[in-house]
């Protein structure tokens, strides 16, 4: 089965999927995914939350957790060793795509339903208020620790460039004439970064582009994609789409998890503006 699933795949196997919203928003949109979730959702699903599926010890927003605390969530959400799992978002941000990498960071692979929830709601499909109940189950991370980078392999990286960059935040954010979300941080971007904003990535139905269309998009950001890449963003969600992209087209990248809030907060690291 493919990395991503229709809304018709969805519909004719949910009684055989585990199936979790990881819908996620930033503070600034007003939304709150939780009581979005409560509203109505997809039948069977079970509403992950973005706050329980990060490491509580860190400073930075969205840091991944201790293999031993995501395993435990996902025993609480009956995510088990042989489950077959797919997950949905409500997200401009496509956040589903943050726990399929915290999926395959700690060894197992999972699917994305391509459209998310919009997709699914724009065709008419089932909706329910009910909350599921579900039994716990028991997950074994086997985590992969090369899929992330931290900021000394970045740092390292600014003057080897051994690894290309791929920044997902917006071009007014990566080039510096926007404002950065987080207040007090410079805008801008790493040195050397190339620029791909998510919404490259998707056609208008919010479904992801196929194999062509994401290539094309890459290498148009700049990326020669027979190189290693790592993927940035502002907190590590949206950099999480880029290597979902990349691994549709069968490319294997890293992921920088603290990405730009960290790098920003730290004012020895060097900083760049304007276009890459």
């Amino acid at each position: 089965m493919n990395m991503l699933v229709s809304t018709q795949w969805l519909a004719d196997h949910l009684e055989e999927v585990v199936l979790l919203d990881a819908s996620y928003h930033l503070g600034d949109t007003g939304r709150d995914a939780k009581a979005e979730y409560a509203a109505g959702h997809i039948p069977g699903a079970r509403f992950v939350g973005f706050d329980t599926i990060a490491d509580t010890d860190s400073p930075l927003d969205n840091t991944a957790p201790r293999a031993d605390a995501f395993a435990a969530r996902m025993g609480e959400l009956g995510v088990g060793d042989d489950s077959t799992v797919v997950i949905y978002d409500d997200s401009a941000l496509h956040s589903a795509a943050r726990l399929w990498f915290l999926f395959r960071l700690f060894g197992k692979d999972v699917h994305v339903l391509d459209g998310g929830l919009a997709k699914w709601k724009a065709e008419g499909r089932a909706e329910t208020q009910e909350v599921p109940s579900p039994a716990s189950a028991t997950f074994t991370p086997r985590a992969n620790a090369s899929l992330l980078r931290d900021k000394p392999a970045m740092l390292a990286n600014v003057e080897s460039r051994a690894e290309q960059v791929v920044d997902a935040r917006g071009a007014a954010r990566f080039t510096g004439e926007g404002e950065e979300i987080r207040a007090g941080q410079p805008a801008g971007h790493i040195p050397g970064a190339r620029n791909l904003p998510i919404g490259m990535l998707f056609e208008e139905d919010g479904t992801m582009k196929g194999a062509a269309g994401i290539e094309a998009e890459f290498i148009g950001a700049g990326l020669d994609l027979s190189r290693p890449v790592v993927t940035s963003c502002g907190s590590g969600v949206t950099a999480a789409v880029l290597s979902l992209a990349l691994a549709r087209i069968g490319k294997d990248s890293a992921l920088y998890d603290g990405s730009w809030s960290e790098w920003a907060a730290d004012p020895e690291t060097p900083k760049a503006t304007g276009a890459a």
